[in-house]
């Protein structure tokens, strides 16, 4: 057999959905350009199979990509779609005898297969088909019982093993049990012991006992079951489940208290043995119906569930969920008529995600769920015969439809292409948004639906919203909500727009922040007009307009355009924002400038405290220090180190006298805390302590010390200022200063003698001479101008360097000399004293004359012997044996060896002195033995041994310095290195 896919052929269809996807127009345009560039495709496409069907074909059912199709001649074929050219054929002959292939069940996976046969006198038999089992087996408990449906188990993955489940037959009864393949047989595995009692209300309808029934729907009233299914609850033990008859459609729920308890479901019908069950009724004259449902994915619960009734499709979703509190699980029910009324009910239909395909015994139906309206028709050809059945796998969502003589499939092709256009006429708008996808044309032609629709109902800030995000025309929406006067609904819808403006679109950032800000100071202003500064709406307006100017762009856009901002509010005469907005943007000048304007210095001030920068001082401090001295004072000790004081002095000189003493503070503040040293300051302040605090001047100037190098102010400024105000006392103390001694004592003499003695004594000590002039003029004026010789006698007693004989000079001629008796016998005194103190150190320095002419003599005289024993320092050998050196101390060193042992302690210069001379001597003949170099007493050639000698035996090797110097080095061994310094010590 070939492929299924081999060959395709395209059948007569006709597409009802819409060719494109633009809606009717807006009274604003989108701002898009919609442009169709091909026919749309059909959302769903026929297929007809390459297939060739031995006889007739009855039923097909598929699942997970495993294909059943049962024919009339009892063949059963299995198709593995992923290799559907190994169909599997088995022959149902043997069981088909008397009996018919009613119906085919397949669970999910495609691991098990049921196959229901019946007879015309009432017999019937379940067979039982695993994966991998190739010959049916009968499920001999079940004999007698025609199954109509099967609720599968959605849990189950085993392949030997059904698990659980629940079987519905043509009498209503509901059975549960779990099909085991083993070896050759199937037992219904646990039958028996699934169910022991029967309900209490069986009997009373004839009904006979037989194992594993859980529940009878129609109470003996034969009501065939055509749909049937349960699911788990995710995350719960909680069950429920869905079953349809042709008129009914119940749902049972509830817990159950073990997984591992057999039978599972049995617990959850208990609950309904003592009161009624839960139905939907839907009156029909069919005798059958279908049961349908649209999952997640395989393991999941269902999404949507569709029963298909004579009078249209009960359709609803699926939520699992109220199951846990006892509720239907089914939501938003709707009932989906049958678009064609004169063919009347379908025979069977599929669901797929947001359509229902019906089919009809010679075409199909493509329905949409979601408006209820056609978008496909499929017509079929008699060649293939009438249509049977369709089927949908519930794993893989691939349609299949089949006649008596073919089999179809249906590719569906972006079902939810026009799903967003449904649910905008609908006016589900965010689910619309949902399905748009990424196609912005599509999602723009929402919003401006939406945006309408707010606008119509009067939901004004809402459709401003909406319409902030399409792509209308801005002046259209603009106009729009300027006609109805909705300010603001405008000012909503220009602050979306700033908001999805990029930073680099700044001419029309700029434009929309202005309009804006026109709106808001309208509105403010008005209310100001009224008198309602006060009220709330003022409050809540003031507040948005705040939050508007602190978004980033807004920011931005202010100080890149601050004139023409703060133009606009001063127009509106809204000071109060006007302030707020400089402080926002750190334009604290305009701020300060608005404050001083209306004469608010207190403010000001603060502005300056919290957010000034140091040029701000400077330029306002002058204003605010004439205004409110004492107050700027604090807040500029308050800034410390952080500004600079010679800068604030334009702001300290513009006081007035009144005001001098704040400016006091903040220099003396500087001064004594900061230790600030600069000039212009310390002259400043000098200068108000001279004009108007003279009792502090002397103070600061002791503070600042008597060194002219380490005082910080202008001495020659100071000093001038002192003198045109006349304070004496500080010009003595400046001059002083300056080094002008005699002119210090000369101003300190009108003052007092006191300070002009201090003065006096300033001089440094070894002065002597300075000293005792500037004693002299104290002494003059004393004698001179007071004419008091006690005072001049005590005068004398607190000098040390004037004596009586001074002083006489001053005095005048009548005096006598009885008032100087005591004066001139204590200056003899200390002249006789003088001398002899003087004789006595000439007596002891011709005494130490005497000693050092001794000693010289003596030193003449000495001698030193040398025996014939007596050996080198150095080498040990005779001393005699050569020329050599004797010491004072004693060591005797052949020349030879005191020049190798004295060489390397000798530095550079030496050393290339000694070479110099010694090549000199050894050049030197007999001849320059009698040529003098400058001496009449000695040849050139004993000056120049004479010159070796003074580098060579100026210092005794061992116990000179050199040897002190370089007493580390181990020039010398051990025995002789303890033999010179004990002969040094």
């Amino acid at each position: 057999m070939t492929s299924l896919f081999d060959q395709q052929t395209q059948a007569s269809q006709r597409y009802k959905g819409p060719t494109s996807t633009n809606v009717a127009p807006e009274a604003i345009t989108t701002g898009f350009i919609h442009m169709k560039l091909e026919e749309d495709t059909p959302i769903f496409t026929k297929q007809k199979v390459n297939f060739a069907p031995s006889d007739r074909i009855t039923h097909l059912c598929v699942s997970n990509e495993l294909l059943v199709l049962a024919m009339a001649n009892d063949v059963l074929l299995r198709i593995d779609l992923r290799r559907p050219e190994q169909p599997e054929t088995i022959d149902l002959s043997r069981y088909t005898s008397s009996l018919r292939v009613n119906s085919l069940f397949v669970d999910p996976l495609g691991l098990h297969v049921l196959i229901s046969l019946s007879g015309k006198s009432g017999d019937a038999e379940l067979l039982y088909l695993a994966r991998k089992a190739v010959k049916p087996k009968s499920a001999s408990k079940l004999k007698g019982h025609e199954v109509t449906a099967v609720g599968w188990n959605f849990g189950n993955e085993s392949e030997s093993s059904t698990g659980p489940i629940l079987l519905g037959t043509s009498r209503g009864l509901i059975f549960e049990t779990e099909l085991l393949l083993e070896g050759e047989r199937v037992f219904p595995s646990g039958l028996e012991q699934y169910w022991r009692q029967l309900p209490s209300y069986l009997p009373l309808y004839g009904v006979r006992e037989v194992d594993g029934l859980v529940f009878d729907i129609g109470k003996g009233e034969h009501m065939p079951i055509t749909g049937l299914e349960f699911h788990r609850v995710p995350g719960s033990d909680t069950y429920f489940v869905l079953v349809t008859t042709a008129q009914r459609l119940y749902q049972f729920c509830g817990s159950v208290g073990s997984v591992d308890e057999k039978p599972l479901l049995q617990q959850i019908f208990n609950n309904y043995l003592a009161m009624p069950e839960a139905y939907q009724d839907i009156p029909s004259n069919l005798k059958y119906s279908h049961l349908e449902f649209s999952y997640q994915g395989h393991r999941g619960p269902p999404k949507t569930f569709a029963w298909l009734t004579e009078p249209g499709i009960f359709y609803c979703k699926v939520i699992p969920s109220r199951a846990l509190h006892g509720d239907t699980v089914l939501a938003d029910s709707q009932l989906v008529r049958y678009p064609v009324p004169a063919s009347g009910a379908p025979m069977s239909f599929v669901l797929s995600h947001f359509h229902a395909l019906l089919l009809y015994p010679d075409h199909v139906v493509g329905v949409s769920l979601l408006n209820q309206e056609p978008v496909f028709e499929d017509i079929y050809s008699e060649t293939y015969g009438k249509l049977v059945n369709i089927a949908k796998d519930p794993i893989k969502g691939t349609i299949w439809a089949f006649t008596e003589k073919a089999v179809f499939r249906y590719k569906v092709t972006q079902e939810e292409r026009n799903v967003w256009k449904i649910y905008m006429e609908q006016g589900e708008f965010e689910l619309a948004k949902q399905y748009c996808r990424d196609n912005p044309a599509h999602r723009d032609q929402v919003l401006v639906r939406q945006a309408g629709v707010f606008f119509k109902e009067k939901q004004y800030e809402q459709s401003a919203l909406h319409y902030a995000e399409t792509q209308c025309s801005f002046e259209e929406v603009a106009l729009k909500f300027m006609q109805v006067r909705e300010v603001e609904a405008l000012k909503t819808f220009l602050k979306k727009k700033l908001e999805g403006l990029r930073p680099q679109d700044k001419t029309q950032v700029t434009m929309l922040v202005m309009w804006v800000l026109e709106l808001c100071l309208n509105q403010l202003g008005e209310l100001r007009d009224a008198g309602e500064v006060r009220s709330p709406r003022y409050q809540e307006l003031q507040r948005h307009l705040s939050s508007f100017l602190e978004w980033p762009s807004v920011l931005e856009c202010v100080r890149n355009n601050r004139s023409t901002v703060y133009e606009l509010m001063a127009s509106h005469g809204d000071k109060e924002n006007l302030v707020k907005l400089t402080l926002v943007n750190k334009d604290y000048e305009k701020v300060v400038r608005q404050h001083l304007y209306e004469n608010n210095y207190l403010d000001a001030l603060e502005v300056l405290r919290t957010h000034g920068r140091k040029e701000l001082f400077y330029q306002f401090a002058p204003t605010l220090m004439q205004a409110i001295p004492r107050q700027t004072v604090q807040v500029l000790i308050a800034q410390g180190r952080q500004l600079n004081p010679a800068k604030l002095l334009p702001a300290l000189v513009t006081c007035e006298p009144q005001q001098a003493s704040e400016a006091v503070r903040y220099l003396e503040f500087c001064v004594q805390q900061l230790g600030c040293r600069q000039q212009a300051v310390h002259n400043y302040l000098l200068s108000l302590y001279a004009r108007l605090q003279p009792d502090q001047l002397m103070s600061y100037l002791v503070s600042q010390g008597q060194d002219a190098s380490v005082v910080c102010y202008d001495i020659h400024y100071a000093l001038r200022l002192c003198r045109e105000l006349g304070l004496a006392e500080a010009c003595v103390r400046l001059s002083a200063l300056l080094g002008l001694w005699e002119a210090a004592v000369e101003l300190a003499l009108p003052v007092s003698v006191d300070l002009a003695k201090r003065t006096a004594q300033m001089p440094p000590s070894d002065d002597t001479e300075l000293r005792r002039k500037l004693w002299l003029k104290i002494a003059k004026h004393v004698v001179g101008e007071q004419e008091d010789v006690g005072q001049a006698m005590r005068f004398l007693q607190e000098s040390e360097l004037l004596k009586i004989e001074d002083v006489l000079p001053f005095f005048p001629d009548f005096t006598t000399i009885d008032h100087f008796r005591d004066a001139i016998c204590s200056s003899l005194q200390e002249y006789n004293q003088h001398i002899q103190d003087l004789k006595e150190e000439m007596e002891e320095a011709t005494k130490s004359a005497e000693e050092i002419r001794d000693q010289i003599q003596n030193f003449r005289n000495r001698c030193a012997h040398v025996g014939v024993q007596d050996a080198c320092e150095a080498c040990g050998q005779a001393l005699l044996l050569r020329a050599f050196y004797l010491f004072p101390c004693g060591h005797r060193l052949h020349s030879d060896c005191l020049l190798a042992e004295l060489t390397p302690l000798l530095g550079a210069a030496e050393r290339a002195r000694l070479g110099d001379l010694q090549r000199q001597l050894v050049t030197m003949s007999g001849r320059d033995d009698t040529v003098s170099l400058g001496s009449a007493s000695m040849s050139a050639r004993d000056q120049v041994k004479a010159e070796i000698d003074d580098l060579v035996a100026s210092e005794c090797l061992y116990c000179g310095e050199r040897m002190i110097r370089s007493i580390d080095k181990p020039f010398i061994d051990d025995e002789d290195y303890d033999r010179v310094m004990k002969d040094w010590e």
